[in-house]
């Protein structure tokens, strides 16, 4: 006989059901027995019936303290395999949550488990009611007139009480789940902080992420389109001093060329420079900065205090910051006269100053250069200050979480 699909599922269910059911019993009622054992050993001592209780009192408190801890790997394991839902390895941590789900829920959800089984097992017994009085003599069914209907009546009891089973250990089960969840499992500050530290990780792997790229991009621009820019002017070059017999209007248009070459060459030099220079993972911020400050449009006094390398991102970042904000100076003051950029690691915060003396008036909230300075910084957990009043100065402050990089001296 082929059993129906949704049959099929439904019992299915509910054996889960009631194996975990079944599967509770004995851990949740484990803590009421030995309560009960400790109880029994405290009134003989106060009643002093017993010479034995008191060196037998410690064995209850001893297990009943050992279920406190050891009962919750057990539930995990039950809810993992019977239901699947997985409960965080608690160990010797959390004990309130522990010893109130072992000592508390548990004794709780325990006599409701057993009040499920009673009533299945009664269920099944009076539904056969109506079988098992065939069974019994004769002679005690003709001494006892109505015994058809008192067990028709028991059965159809029965089958309506097993006909509740189903639906009483579905709603049991998913009340052990909320409870074992909401005691048991990640609370909700935990659950916080784990996704905290995963959006952390995830956000340092972006960051991490970009910066190869970044690399990548300054090696593919270096190695290919860079030479081949100056391959193009050296020969513009050379035909430039070898072919003197040309018309004036052909000499010309390789003058022409050749110089929008080397133009082209310089600023893809700038822009390699501005995505991630050489120097910097070479030989360190400090001699990134040296160059940044030698190629600088206004005279630029630098500072340097690094006793060692940073992370490779938070080099990046302050780079990035120090060449944005020169370059902000040479575009947007052109009155300043000089300008300073001081760099300092205190513990492990590295601090990156940029100041200048020119008129100021400089907004954070105007203009997506600014914003986009903060928005880096802020990728490595870093703070962003900037103060530019009206007449200068215009100081950028910038702070960077610095672990220290060692694999770098």
């Amino acid at each position: 006989m082929t059993i129906p699909p949704r049959l099929r599922r439904a019992l299915t269910r509910l054996r889960r059901d009631l194996l975990f059911a079944a599967a509770g019993v004995l851990p949740h009622l484990i803590p009421v027995a030995l309560f009960f054992w400790a109880l029994g050993l405290f009134i003989k001592i106060l009643e002093g019936g017993s010479d034995a209780a008191p060196m037998m009192i410690p064995a209850p408190l001893g297990l009943l303290l050992l279920t406190g801890y050891g009962l919750t790997e057990v539930q995990r394991r039950r809810f993992r395999t019977l239901c699947g839902v997985d409960l965080p390895r608690l160990g010797l941590t959390q004990p309130k949550r522990q010893f109130g789900y072992n000592w508390l829920v548990g004794p709780l959800l325990g006599i409701l488990e057993l009040a499920l089984l009673g009533a299945a097992l009664t269920g099944v017994a009076a539904a056969l009611a109506i079988g098992w009085v065939w069974l019994v003599p004769v002679d005690w069914r003709a001494g006892h007139p109505g015994y058809s209907t008192w067990a028709t009546v028991i059965s159809a009891l029965g089958l309506g009480l097993l006909a509740a089973v189903p639906a009483c250990a579905a709603g049991l089960v998913r009340l052990e789940n909320l409870v074992g969840r909401g005691v048991l499992g990640v609370s909700r500050s935990d659950e916080l902080e784990r996704r905290v530290e995963d959006l952390t990780e995830s956000r340092a792997g972006a960051v991490d992420a970009a910066d190869a790229e970044r690399r990548r991009i300054e090696r593919d621009l270096h190695d290919g389109a860079q030479q081949r820019l100056v391959s193009l002017a050296l020969g513009l070059g050379l035909a430039r001093a070898t072919l003197t017999d040309l018309p004036p209007e052909a000499r010309e248009a390789i003058d022409t060329a050749h110089r929008e070459a080397k133009e082209a060459i310089e600023e893809l030099n700038q822009l390699v420079r501005g995505l991630h220079p050489a120097v910097l993972d070479e030989l360190g911020l400090d001699a990134a900065l040296s160059g940044l400050a030698a190629r600088a449009p206004v005279p630029v006094r630098l500072r340097s205090e690094l006793p060692r390398r940073a992370a490779p991102a938070v080099e990046a970042v302050a780079y990035f910051v120090a060449s944005e904000a020169l370059t902000n100076i040479a575009k947007h003051a052109p009155d300043a006269t000089r300008a300073e950029v001081t760099v300092t690691r205190l513990g492990d915060i590295l601090r990156v100053v940029i100041a200048d003396d020119g008129s100021g008036g400089a907004d954070p909230a105007k203009g997506s250069g600014l914003k986009g300075l903060a928005q880096r910084v802020r990728s490595v957990d870093g703070t962003f200050r900037m103060s530019s009043p009206v007449g200068g100065p215009t100081v950028m402050s910038v702070e960077l979480p610095c672990p220290t990089y060692d694999d770098v001296p």
